[in-house]
């Protein structure tokens, strides 16, 4: 019963106008699948069956039952009046007045400062989109596509010319990976459907993937990253171990589907070279079909049309599948080092529930900026930055900056940049420390 004298059952709002009162321990105990409440700002919602139809995907919105979701509510939604209108029918009461904003331990200066930074970088514009800069990103991966194909079908098809066309197409879709990130996650058009729309063009079209398995999963991971069963991110399916905290558990408990304590070395052959041509393909394929997604699997086959009508007239039908599946490969490469250079080597554990500010600093770091690490990386080497405000436009990440580590140096969070090649190398010596200490575990505990 909460506060206000209102019988609520298991995943149930309140009736009747009356809303209720609740304590933070009420909160927290609606967390299970089939019962789900949180909190924005100190109102307290039931969000059990609209989980099923949030636009998002209900796992992550999930994520944050029982919780405060205030701070993740405020950073996925660009524009929060709109969000807000579907959250009035779910309304059951609010906070009672004795209880604090913050849940559990978090730190509600520090809440407030972020707070505060947000509001200021708001002010500022870093919010607002530069349309030429994301123009121009799109027009030099059409170009290096067609450059691509102009190469090979006038100067012929081989090895070296081939070689070239295959850097130049996997360039192409590294980038316009980097560019459906950008639409994405709803940072480009003030409106949230073009952002949709040209996210399904580039993630569809240009790279023959879908835009719903991207944002389902992704946001995921921004919305808890590096934290077990709930960012899709560090779900290794046992083939990798990760952290301090995994390895032991697996160790105490004997589990040994790999030799994990040589997992920085298979990692050179399980990770970058399968992970884009194997695995995402499949599971991207098997999710389009499974939930039946039929707009996107059109998107998709466009993608596939388009690539086969051009090559298999220079290559054949075999030759063109090669062509394809070798350009993944190197494309692979490329995501998985500037991926997993910002979070791998950082603190990968189960839930502790953090404050936005601090959750993400621990489980994200820098890598220094220039020209080439900005393009290369598609901004990501601003990965903090790009976590603590997902839907500001990747060019606005180095204005914000020395804001966030002025913050971080007042509440004494380590704000961590790294050079690029350190950033490489710390995803194998983390790898090895954690097979390190799976053996440890599984000898000796």
């Amino acid at each position: 019963m909460g506060r206000g004298g209102q019988q609520t059952g298991p995943g149930e709002p309140a009736s009747g106008k009356a809303k209720g009162v609740y304590t933070w321990e009420e909160v927290q105990s609606h967390c299970s699948r089939n019962d789900q409440w949180l909190v924005i700002d100190r109102k307290v919602y039931n969000i059990t069956q609209w989980a099923k139809r949030h636009p998002g995907g209900f796992r992550v919105i999930g994520h944050y039952a029982g919780e405060d979701a205030t701070e993740a509510f405020t950073a996925f939604h660009p524009d929060l009046k709109f969000a807000q209108k579907f959250l009035k029918p779910l309304l059951i009461g609010e906070l009672a007045a004795t209880e604090p904003s913050q849940d559990r331990d978090k730190n509600a200066a520090l809440v407030q400062d972020f707070e505060t930074l947000r509001d200021q970088v708001e002010k500022k514009g870093l919010f607002r989109a530069r349309p030429l800069f994301f123009f121009l990103h799109l027009s030099h991966i059409i170009l290096l596509e067609a450059l691509a194909w102009l190469i090979v079908s006038m100067w012929g098809t081989g090895w070296i010319l081939t070689l070239l066309c295959s850097v130049l197409l996997a360039t192409a879709q590294s980038q316009a990976g980097w560019l459906q990130h950008d639409f994405g996650h709803l940072s480009v058009f003030k409106k949230s459907t073009w952002n949709h729309l040209v996210h399904k063009f580039v993630i569809g079209h240009l790279k023959g993937a879908s835009a719903n398995w991207w944002n389902h999963r992704h946001f995921q991971h921004h919305a808890k990253p590096n934290i077990f069963t709930k960012d899709p991110d560090i779900n290794m399916l046992n083939v990798f171990v990760l952290g301090q905290t995994q390895p032991v558990e697996y160790g105490i408990k004997k589990i040994k589907n790999m030799p994990y304590n040589h997992q920085h070395q298979y990692f050179f052959l399980l990770g970058p070279p399968l992970l884009i041509p194997v695995y995402f393909y499949m599971q991207i394929m098997k999710t389009m079909i499974s939930r039946r997604d039929w707009v996107d699997l059109a998107w998709s086959l466009s993608y596939y049309f388009r690539f086969f009508s051009c090559y298999i007239p220079l290559y054949g039908v075999f030759g063109s599948l090669a062509l394809m599946f070798f350009v993944r490969f190197l494309e692979s490469h490329w995501f998985v080092w500037v991926t997993q250079m910002n979070h791998i080597p950082m603190d990968i554990d189960h839930e502790k529930h953090r404050d936005w500010l601090t959750m993400q600093l621990q489980s994200t770091c820098n890598i220094e900026q220039s020209f080439f690490n900005d393009w290369f990386s598609g901004h990501l080497n601003f990965q903090i930055e790009h976590h603590l405000f997902p839907t500001m436009p990747r060019h606005n990440y180095h204005l914000v900056a020395q804001q966030v580590r002025a913050l971080c140096e007042k509440h004494g969070i380590p704000y961590r940049v790294k050079m690029l090649w350190r950033g490489f190398a710390d995803i194998v010596t983390s790898l090895k420390s954690s097979g390190d200490l799976w053996l440890d575990a599984y000898l000796h505990k």
